[in-house]
């Protein structure tokens, strides 16, 4: 697989992972918060940046392989 595969596979992953992650906290969360119980922000304030670290964390681990393979 080249570079070019990898980092397009990043990216959807990230992408669908991210949105997964991030979309059922912050689901999860605003229907607590409607429902009047403000724990629910909680889950909705750090639901982007955790979406975010996923991503983050992909990436970090497609770049140790592809140094381990001496492709970088």
């Amino acid at each position: 697989m080249g570079i070019r595969e990898d980092i397009l596979v990043l990216g959807l992953t990230a992408g669908v992972m991210g949105a997964l992650v991030g979309g059922l906290m912050l689901a999860l969360g605003l229907g607590m918060v409607t429902q009047g119980v403000h724990a629910g922000w909680v889950l909705v304030i750090p639901a982007a940046p955790i979406a975010g670290w996923i991503g983050k964390g992909l990436a970090k681990k497609l770049v140790k392989r592809l140094d381990d393979a001496g492709r970088i």
